[in-house]
């Protein structure tokens, strides 16, 4: 099972919806602030290809029907649906910091646009989940990715995955 597929389907599948993708959707509410205690995953982002283009950070509810679902469907539907994007930065360690609504749980996905297109390339950009699944053709479960917030940040790691002959894996 390769992810090539599903990432097809997931394009054509958000094609078929009238609503464009808002870039910003979900960030104002994904946004951590200083000081702020509540739920919350402190993601650090391991494995990385490089230092060009932009990391983001989503959190979808942890079911397969919204799991990777188009944002303004979830968000027009009142479920959850959270967004962090930043640079990268040139060295160091990077976390990402997410709201999330409550402690429970949710599915987590990273993707490193190289590219800086907004839309996974699985050719040039890297991917990532929560709990870390060994990839496909088709997209993780949303129970493969499941992660368990607390009631105060919750430290979780994600190693990205990269082209790796016809499927994606983690850099060796």
């Amino acid at each position: 099972m390769l992810l090539l597929p599903l990432l097809l389907a997931a394009d054509a599948a958000h094609a078929a919806v009238a609503i464009p993708s808002t870039p910003d959707l979900g960030k104002a509410e994904g946004k951590c602030r200083a000081g702020e205690s509540g739920p919350s995953f402190l993601v650090d982002i391991v494995g990385l290809k490089d230092r060009t283009g932009r990391i983001k950070l989503e959190v979808y509810p942890s079911n397969d029907a919204d799991f990777l679902a188009d944002d303004n469907v979830l968000v027009a539907a009142g479920k959850t649906f959270r967004r962090v994007e930043e640079a990268l930065p040139q060295s160091g360690n990077l976390q990402l910091c997410v709201r999330v609504p409550a402690a429970g749980a949710y599915s987590v996905m990273v993707l490193h646009d190289r590219d800086m297109n907004r839309k996974f390339g699985w050719t040039v950009d890297g991917i990532g989940f929560g709990g870390n699944p060994r990839l496909g053709w088709s997209k993780p479960k949303a129970a493969a990715t499941r992660v368990n917030a607390g009631n105060g940040p919750t430290r979780i790691s994600v190693v990205m995955n990269y082209r790796s002959g016809l499927g994606v894996a983690p850099l060796r």
